[in-house]
Parts: C-alpha cells; structure tokens; sequence
C-alpha cells in the first residue's frame, strides 16, 4: 500500500466511497454528494486530502482533514485489513496536529483511532474528540 496525494483522477473515487450508504453512516452529514458540488469541494480542498492506493495501484480508501479534523473511509471490500490503520499512521507523519471527531455511536472509527494511539480528549453531546498520544 502507498498514500499519494490526491489529485483530480480520484475526485470521483471519493464521491462514490463518500455517498455509499454503509460509510455515510460514519459522517456527520449523511448526504448524497452529486458531482458538481465534489469538483466544488475538492477545488478548495484537494490538497488536504490523500488516497491509499493497493499493491496494483487501484484506490482503496482516502485521507485527509478540514481544519485539522480528520476524515477517512475505506472501501468495503478491503475494511479490517489495516487500511484505515495505515492511512492514520501515514498521515499523522504528513499532518501531526490533526485530531479525530466522531459521533458517539461510530464504534469502528473509534477503535481505529485507539489502535492508532489516540485517546479521547473531549465528550459532548454528540461526539467524542481523540488526539494523538
């Protein structure tokens, strides 16, 4: 596995990982993102995103954050094989500050941050704040 920084050819990939039913179960905002407006987003935001490629160079999942909080999904087909786990550790060494934000009942972000060496930090009503060690 390698994580390259975006660029336009995964635009797509993104969108599609980002609106399928099972991972925007994940997000805080459970929307379906049409085309238009993932060009908008990744215009702004393409550099602050990364995307994990397999063995064969095929996108597998992506990385990145907003304001130092970090987004991250990983196909289906591929999740509990140490994806997620490697885009983190990956992606801590490029952005060190960053910070995790999930709602209370997404359970798999939560022990993947914890693998990863993060604790929580901070509870509200709605999410738990991890950072890391």
């Amino acid at each position: 596995m390698k994580l390259v920084q975006n660029e336009p050819k995964y635009w797509e990939f993104i969108r599609i990982v980002r609106n399928d039913p099972e991972m925007q179960k994940g997000f805080v905002e459970e929307v379906q993102i049409t085309t238009e407006q993932q060009i908008n987003y990744m215009n702004k935001y393409n550099d602050n995103y990364w995307v994990c490629l397999n063995d064969e160079d095929e996108p597998i999942g992506y990385i990145g954050e907003i304001d130092d909080d970090i987004r991250v999904a990983v196909i289906v087909e591929v999740q509990r094989k140490g994806v997620g786990m490697f885009m983190v550790e990956e992606f801590m060494r490029l952005r060190p500050n960053c910070y995790a934000k999930m709602m209370h009942d997404n359970i798999a972000s939560k022990k993947l941050f914890e693998r990863c060496g993060f604790i929580c930090v901070k509870k509200d009503n709605k999410f738990y704040y991890y950072e890391k060690k």
